[in-house]
């Protein structure tokens, strides 16, 4: 299964100012094409940080997407810091200014020294097109860069998300525990030790009064979801599931 981590770039999330959506609506995504979600992360608009965090998650993940800071104004480094990154030239492209001309009234008339800034691009990438402004992503190696505003954000990841991981979503099966964590949390050990493969997660509620557990099995091989989910079935003898 693949893996993914994204990276959510901009002081405007830190501080609280903006909430941050693109995360939650990319991990969807990512579930319905079998890609495994291990990281989000949140960091400022710091060159070095930038650098830093993504060289780190492309070296350990199958895909890394960023969000934010490709806008054109003077705090948008991330397209600068990835270029930096990977240490390659960054550059207005001739490909990346006809998409965005193709959104001004007066074409490229309409392009000054700040819209151009959309149109850096590091040096062997490849454009992820932008239906709604035009100002395209960008993919180098395993990392997308993707716009911060939520729906230039959705328009790209939508652009990008049919070529990742596979057809096969990722599957989940429930089972409730009338059960303390602490009174299951071994032998659910045991399965996870067993199935490694397998995501097991427990997630402990109060129904009316009623505590207990949800266990929550989540696996892209439809008959070996429904295998372990039998077993842990037999194994509680609880008949509440959903």
């Amino acid at each position: 299964m693949k893996t993914a981590a994204i990276i959510i770039i901009g002081n405007e999330i830190l501080s609280g100012r903006t909430q941050d959506t693109n995360s939650n609506y990319l991990a969807k995504l990512l579930v319905e094409r079998g890609v495994s979600l291990q990281e989000i992360r949140v960091i400022p608009d710091d060159h070095r940080i930038i650098e830093d965090v993504v060289y780190e998650e492309a070296s350990a993940k199958d895909y890394v997407f960023t969000s934010g800071g490709i806008g054109p104004t003077h705090d948008d480094i991330t397209a600068e810091a990835i270029a930096n990154c990977f240490d390659v030239p960054l550059s207005i492209r001739d490909d990346a200014v006809e998409l965005l001309a193709m959104y001004y009234k007066n074409g490229k008339k309409d392009l000054n020294e700040a819209r151009l800034r959309m149109a850096r691009i590091p040096k062997g990438a490849k454009l992820i097109k932008n239906k709604i402004s035009g100002a395209p992503g960008f993919v180098i190696r395993n990392v997308f860069v993707m716009a911060g505003v939520p729906k230039i954000f959705e328009a790209m990841a939508q652009e990008i998300i049919l070529g990742l991981g596979s057809k096969n979503p990722i599957l989940s099966k429930t089972l409730k525990i009338f059960k303390t964590e602490s009174e299951i949390s071994e032998r659910l050990r045991n399965y996870a030790d067993k199935y490694k493969e397998i995501s097991i997660g427990s997630y402990p509620f109060n129904n009316s009064g009623k505590f207990g557990v949800e266990i929550v099995i989540r696996h892209t091989n439809r008959i070996l979801l429904n295998k372990v989910f039998n077993e842990i079935l037999i194994d509680f003898n609880e008949p509440q599931t959903n």
